[in-house]
């Protein structure tokens, strides 16, 4: 029985772990999303943020306060969540020297000075989270005469992201 702020939790500690989140504007007409690979601060969930390149589409589309959508699905398909948020371009150079790392570096020739290098930010403002019901215990239980919807809504959180 997991509480909605356990839930959040595993959301956290699952996309520290993959890393890799579907990205996109809200206002897209054809709700295009792409695959991002996150980055987090250490001490604490949100913001998200993501190296791309200035000629990316999600950069290219970007208005000044656009509202993004993001899905999740950790790799194991035991957990998904859908986050909502403010995405913006950031031009802090110390976010940047603390989130770069070699696997970034590797797809920028000219390093933190690239001038393809863009930064965006993510800052979520509320989600849902879900746990995988579809086990094979899940299945025994159903048929066992187990009410899958009670189980369910136990596996199940909004989340209010703004802390």
């Amino acid at each position: 029985m997991a509480s909605p702020a356990e839930l959040e939790e595993k959301f956290w500690k699952a996309l520290k772990s993959d890393m890799t989140i579907m990205v996109g504007i809200q206002s897209e007409v054809d709700g295009r999303l792409r695959p991002m690979t996150a980055q987090l601060d250490e001490d604490r969930p949100g913001p998200m943020w993501f190296f791309t390149s200035t000629d990316n589409a999600l950069v290219q589309d970007l208005a000044s306060d656009s509202r993004a959508i993001a899905s999740f699905v950790a790799k194991g398909h035991d957990l998904f969540a859908s986050v909502q948020g403010h995405l913006a371009l950031e031009a802090d150079r110390t976010v940047i020297d603390r989130l770069w790392n070699r696997f970034v570096a590797a797809w920028y020739e000219g390093g933190k000075d690239d001038p393809k290098l863009a930064l965006l930010r993510l800052d979520p403002d509320r989600g849902e989270v879900w746990l995988n019901g579809s086990s094979l215990v899940a299945g025994i239980r159903i048929m066992l005469g187990a009410d899958p919807k009670r189980d369910y809504k136990e596996k199940v959180a909004k989340m209010n992201l703004r802390h």
